[in-house]
């Protein structure tokens, strides 16, 4: 495996580059993550669908258990079991970030090169209005479970559960479990467990404090990953494994209307509702799934029931709960109920990214209530919660760690429209052939399965292929 090691010396070299001004260092979490056996176990899958343009070309890279939908390129990286969802790229002709004047004259592709992608997703479309036509991440390294959404990268490290929405960085470091959405960030060190979306119309920001955050998210002496959300997840990866075993999913009732991903894993007595879409490493055990209701990437939805037209963002974790109508839980949010301690929540309620709620008693949320933190008790509530109607009316808020200022019905009116758009591209309004979406056009979706060289200096990386119409 020669010439797979250096690879990944020459992008922690190239990563390193460019955060040489904090000292930062990739080597450590690299080399800790960094199976050699585990790159050959793997093959890589294609999505073809009659509904989205088909190109994927890679070369001089590893892609072991990784899923492609759309226009891809993968040059000289290690993305491994990432999920490069190209569903909402732009296309030839579509303006760019609205603007009248920009145009693009070819079809958006997600580009991936010289970086460094460890069970990583990257969806949506470029944010960037210097390359409409690029969603790319260059000489950066993206840990567990992180998002990539909508946001160009380059010589950045993002940490584990982190998450940059909507924007585009430049030699930066994200803290683990940190959530942003500011636009652009140029050579910024952002503190683990931020939560931060700023607008030129209002700011959010909340920091997780560090002793909780240990206790969820920390590392072991070899620098691997560990805590209660990270050892959560970490238990259920083996029950994904025999999903790969078999193309064709196993037998679950569907409704016409609604897709599942056949790397989707459907345990118990899961209940599938009318325009649902379950997307590819979405985790379900004991699931009822109401009408227009999702589970994107990286979700698990235990023991729990949501009721209809409900939102489980990227990473999502709900356990032990029940929604009710047009709820949105955003990403890598941990509803961490139990059978003697549920968590209840109101329609209309938006639960913030990077939201954690475990308790050892009965959690109820009203409804239209905005929710972020931590929440380890009924009382927390006071501290991590307000009504959306409140919210409306204010210009500034500080609410226990949280500050907002700004216009906030700006701010709430903005969240919903967000949910309308997530509802409208999923296909939760289709009826009678109108409004169709996510979950009625990855309905006839071909599988192509990709492996690696098994012996040779080459041994590791996969061929150099392209994948055309």
């Amino acid at each position: 495996m020669k010439q797979f090691f250096l690879l990944v010396e020459r992008i922690i070299s190239r990563v390193n580059a460019s955060l040489r001004e904090y000292d930062f260092h990739v080597d450590a979490y690299i080399n800790a993550v960094t199976d050699p056996r585990k790159m050959l176990e793997y093959y890589a899958t294609y999505a073809v669908t009659s509904k989205h343009p088909l190109r994927l070309h890679f070369t001089g890279s590893n892609i072991a258990g990784s899923y492609f939908l759309g226009k891809c390129y993968v040059h000289d990286s290690v993305v491994y079991k990432s999920d490069l969802r190209g569903d909402e790229l732009k296309r030839k002709g579509d303006l760019a970030m609205g603007v009248k004047q920009l145009p693009l004259t070819e079809d958006e592709f997600i580009l991936i090169r010289n970086s460094f992608l460890f069970r990583t997703l990257i969806h949506s479309r470029s944010h960037n209005i210097e390359t409409p036509e690029e969603l790319f991440v260059r000489n950066s390294v993206a840990a567990h479970y992180s998002n990539i959404h909508g946001s160009t990268l380059e010589g950045c490290y993002l940490g584990v559960f982190a998450t940059v929405d909507q924007m585009s960085l430049h030699s930066c470091v994200v803290g683990d479990f940190s959530y942003l959405q500011v636009d652009k960030l140029f050579h910024h060190v952002i503190k683990p467990g931020t939560v931060w979306i700023e607008k030129d119309e209002f700011s959010f920001h909340y920091t997780l404090p560090s002793e909780i955050l240990r206790r969820y998210i920390t590392f072991d002496a070899d620098h691997r990953p560990t805590g209660i959300l990270f050892d959560f997840v970490d238990g259920k990866k083996a029950d994904f494994d025999r999903i790969y075993d078999n193309i064709k999913i196993g037998k679950l009732r569907i409704p016409a209307t609604s897709t599942v991903n056949r790397f989707s894993l459907i345990k118990g007595r899961t209940k599938i509702g009318e325009n649902v879409l379950i997307s590819q490493r979405a985790y379900l055990d004991n699931a009822e799934m109401g009408r227009g209701s999702n589970a994107q990437e990286n979700t698990f939805i235990v023991h729990s029931k949501l009721t209809g037209y409900d939102i489980t963002a990227h990473g999502a974790k709900i356990i032990h709960s029940q929604l009710g109508e047009n709820i949105f839980v955003a990403f890598n949010s941990f509803l961490n109920g139990k059978p003697e301690a549920p968590i209840s929540i109101g329609k209309g309620c938006i639960i913030m990214a990077h939201t954690i709620i475990d308790s050892d008693e009965a959690i109820n949320i009203p409804e239209d209530h905005l929710v972020w933190g931590f929440i380890g008790s009924p009382s927390d509530l006071a501290t991590n919660s307000v009504a959306l109607s409140v919210l409306r009316q204010s210009r500034e808020l500080s609410i226990g760690d949280m500050t907002f200022s700004g216009d906030g019905n700006l701010f709430v009116e903005g969240y919903r429209a967000t949910i309308h758009h997530i509802l409208e591209h999923n296909g939760a309004f289709y009826s009678r052939g109108k409004n169709r979406g996510h979950a009625q056009d990855h309905q006839s979706t071909a599988i192509n399965t990709i492996q690696p060289y098994h012996i040779g200096p080459r041994q590791g990386l996969y061929p150099s292929i392209s994948i055309e119409p």
